[in-house]
């Protein structure tokens, strides 16, 4: 490909982002990127509920690949930037289509979860880091042993108002999916009404699998059922 051509790629692509609907592709593209790590982190995590040997094995299989470890670690940075970014930009572009709010705030058409979408991101992504501190790097926990996975969740799971706050996070999550799902699909050109219920199914069912997945882990330590 000639320079010329290139260029002309590169002009095409951000006028294409300029427009809200290149915004919105890119929000749908980071959006399942973002979607396929959180099962993908999930399914790793359930293996708890299998003992100590399985999971811890897996985290070492982890860190024994750390070229695709950081590659996928670079891309999944590069998503969430890029996510934040083109969500902060749309905002911007709706508030200046409306700079006048409405004298009542009407909510039809919408659900709870399209309302606090602007909200709870950041307090998830609040919430990504400190797990990353938590559980990867171990900085926030001082019984944190490198590659023993299984100590260190039963370890930071025992804490009660860690535990608390991984609900409340997962929960919001949960709002995050089922809207941000459903969105993907708009933003893609996937929105016949002949669609819609399957969509909404499959939003509904990715969500509670999720939520209840990422739940089940901190209660089964409270509770005493992996200790």
């Amino acid at each position: 490909m000639s320079a010329t051509a290139a260029q002309a790629h590169l002009v095409r692509a951000a006028r294409f982002y300029e427009a809200t609907i290149g915004k919105k592709v890119v929000m749908a593209v980071t959006g399942v990127i973002l979607f396929g790590f959180v099962v993908g982190h999930l399914i790793g995590n359930l293996q708890i509920f299998l003992g100590r040997e399985k999971i811890d094995a897996y985290g070492e299989f982890l860190h024994s690949k750390p070229s695709l470890l950081w590659t996928a670690r670079s891309v999944l940075l590069l998503a969430v930037g890029l996510h934040i970014i083109a969500s902060i930009q749309l905002a911007g572009l709706k508030s200046k289509a409306r700079p006048v709010g409405y004298v009542k705030k009407a909510s039809v058409g919408s659900t709870y979860a399209s309302r606090t979408m602007m909200w709870s991101g950041p307090i998830i992504l609040a919430f990504v880091i400190y797990h990353l501190l938590h559980f990867t790097f171990g900085t926030v926990l001082p019984e944190f042993q490198e590659g023993h996975v299984y100590d260190n969740m039963v370890s930071g799971f025992r804490r009660i108002p860690v535990s608390i706050a991984y609900i409340v996070a997962m929960a919001l999550l949960g709002t995050h999916l089922y809207h941000g799902i459903w969105s993907m699909f708009q933003s893609v050109g996937v929105a016949h009404p002949r669609y819609t219920r399957v969509i909404k199914i499959f939003a509904a069912a990715a969500t509670i699998f999720i939520v209840v997945g990422n739940i089940s882990i901190p209660v089964a330590v409270m509770t005493g059922i992996v200790h």
